[in-house]
C-alpha cells in the first residue's frame, strides 16, 4: 500500500477532513467516487469512499461518504490514506517515486560503493540524496548529470564532478 496522506483534522461541519497529502496527484487520489484505505493509528484499515473533494490553501479538504458532521469526522484525525501498490501512477522518465530511491545502493563511475540511499531531502529544483555512508551522511545534488538510476536493479551511479562526494560529508571510513 502506498501511503498518500494523512488527515490533519476536520474542517467545517459537513463531515469534512483536511489532508496532508504525500501524493503529487492529489485530484486523481481524491476524486469524487475513489477508494482509499484508511486506517488510525491503532486498529485496522477500513475501505473509505470518496464523495466531496477540493483544494484550500494548498491542501485536500476531502469528505468521505458516510460522514456528514463534524462528530462523525473527528473520528479519522490522525489516520493514514492508502491506495495499492498497484494503482501507482506511471512517472515520465527520469522521475522516480521517493520509496523507489531509498534503500538504492550508491556508488561512483568506478564502482566504488558510497552508502545507501536512506532519505531523500527538499523538493522541486532543489533534491538531494541523503546517503548513509561508512563514515556519516552525505548529501548528493539529485540530478541527471550527477546521477545515474537503476530502479530495477536498486542502484544509483554519481558521476559527479572530482571532489562532490568529499565536498558534501565525509564518506570513506
Amino acid at each position: 500500500m502506498l501511503l498518500i496522506g494523512m488527515v490533519a483534522r476536520t474542517h467545517g461541519n459537513k463531515g469534512e477532513v483536511i489532508v496532508n497529502a504525500t501524493t503529487d496527484f492529489a485530484d486523481i487520489r481524491f476524486a469524487p467516487g475513489a477508494e482509499l484505505f484508511g486506517r488510525p493509528a491503532s486498529g485496522t484499515p477500513e475501505r473509505l469512499r470518496v464523495q466531496t473533494f477540493r483544494m484550500h490553501q494548498g491542501r485536500p479538504i476531502v469528505g468521505f461518504a458516510g460522514s456528514a458532521s463534524i462528530t462523525e469526522a473527528e473520528r479519522f484525525a490522525g489516520w493514514e490514506l492508502r491506495v495499492p501498490a498497484a494503482a501507482r501512477q506511471a512517472l515520465p522518465a527520469h522521475v522516480y517515486y521517493h520509496h523507489d530511491l531509498i534503500g538504492c545502493e550508491v556508488r561512483t563511475g568506478e564502482g566504488e560503493v558510497v552508502g545507501v540511499v536512506k532519505a531523500i531531502d527538499g523538493d522541486g529544483q532543489a533534491v538531494r540524496l541523503v546517503i548513509a555512508t561508512a563514515a556519516s551522511d552525505v548529501l548528493v545534488p539529485f540530478t541527471q548529470a550527477f546521477c545515474e538510476v537503476d530502479v530495477t536493479a536498486r542502484r544509483i551511479v554519481v558521476r559527479g564532478p572530482e571532489g562532490l562526494l568529499e565536498a558534501n560529508g565525509t564518506w570513506r571510513a
